[in-house]
């Protein structure tokens, strides 16, 4: 085919014209960053949240209206690392975040972007001090308080044992903070707490922590702490051929991911959560082949978070009449108002949310058979 002059000079003009086009696509979209861990061992929980949320931006997008640029950071589930994550966000322009995933680093960040204006969703850090005395920053997960007690009701409700057993992490917050109303909980409802074992953030060897809970015969063993641990404890139990119910929270979520984790140890545990991906409800069933037929795997309650954050976002932004061109700080203004306002369903329930930043929703329990979660 023979080009004329004509005809190049119009294919340039075009080019620059469609150039032009997606540059103003960009320039017009309401920017969200994403902070959490995207490497290192708390990684599930961050890539899951990203996809999640990369998800539900693609669907948004696609209808038309507010249009959505997203930003993920790595923050390694590291304090500092988090908080240059964010300065690089505030930076690239971002309007709001969808972070910190994990509690520790949220607190930092959620500190800064009080000070500076900066609104904050958090999929998954559930301590009360992520939302203490911080007006701009909303949580989208249960609270560590209303984990610990729900978790005591279920096992009280369900007489799931008379005697129980508890493992928890008193060097994070997250763990901590779940335990104490878990005992607090059981207690009112007269579990007996038989054993309590502690460990940090660098303990490897379990043998200690579980030998105490099968010596003091517990039938459960409650471990509010994050799948990493979770995973060595259920391998120990198992090289000492003790098998009782574990029963843990959010933080376990995750734990049949783990590259070259055995997961038939995973087999029978028990956890809270507010999501579970068999629930044949349309937008749970409508998320969770989406999400399988992009990413060749099961969704779990990290993908479920990031995705209803992102649409809790977007229905906040249109309500509060939000754009491209409104500042960091009047979107953080906005923001406060319009989730005061905000309901919504979504695949980890139907939310409002208070002005402490808490969500209000129903947990559910799942049950580990045969390598997946399955409704309890």
């Amino acid at each position: 085919m023979k080009f004329t002059k004509t005809l190049v000079a119009m294919i340039l003009v075009l080019a620059m014209a469609l150039s032009m086009s997606s540059i103003a696509m960009a320039e017009g979209a309401v920017k969200i960053g994403l902070i959490g861990p995207m490497t290192g061992a708390a990684a599930s929980y961050g890539t899951s949240v990203k996809q999640g949320a990369e998800l539900a931006v693609e669907e948004v997008n696609a209808l038309g209206g507010v249009q959505i640029e997203l930003n993920v950071m790595d923050d390694e589930h590291d304090a500092e690392k988090s908080v240059n994550a964010y300065n690089n966000l505030w930076d690239w322009g971002c309007q709001m975040i969808i972070g910190s995933v994990t509690t520790t680093p949220c607190v930092a960040v959620g500190a800064v972007a009080y000070e500076e204006r900066m609104f904050m969703l958090t999929p998954s850090a559930s301590s009360t001090d992520v939302i203490a005395n911080k007006d701009n920053v909303y949580q989208l997960c249960f609270t560590d308080p209303a984990q610990g007690s729900a978790s005591a009701q279920y096992i009280s409700d369900h007489a799931l044992a008379s005697k129980v057993a508890v493992i928890y992490n008193n060097a994070d917050a997250y763990s901590t903070g779940i335990y104490q109303t878990f005992e607090a909980k059981a207690a009112e409802l007269g579990l007996e707490i038989v054993s309590v074992s502690t460990f940090t953030d660098d303990t490897t060897d379990f043998s200690v922590q579980v030998t105490s809970a099968k010596e003091a015969g517990a039938e459960l063993v409650f471990l509010p702490i994050y799948y990493t641990p979770a995973s060595m404890i259920l391998q120990q139990a198992d090289s000492m051929e003790y098998a009782p119910i574990f029963f843990g929270v959010d933080g376990l979520d995750g734990i049949l991911n783990i590259e070259g984790f055995d997961t038939s140890l995973a087999e029978g545990v028990m956890l809270l959560t507010p999501f579970s991906a068999d629930a044949t409800d349309d937008l749970t069933v409508n998320f969770v082949t989406k999400y399988q037929e992009k990413y060749s795997a099961t969704p779990d309650q990290f993908a479920a978070d990031g995705y209803d954050c992102v649409y809790a976002l977007y229905n906040a932004v249109q309500n509060a009449g939000i754009t491209a061109e409104t500042s960091t700080e009047d979107a953080c203004e906005l923001l406060i108002a319009a989730m005061q306002e905000l309901e919504i369903t979504g695949v980890t329930g139907t939310m409002t949310w208070s002005s402490t930043g808490e969500v209000t929703k129903t947990p559910t329990a799942v049950k580990i058979e045969n390598g997946v979660y399955v409704g309890a």
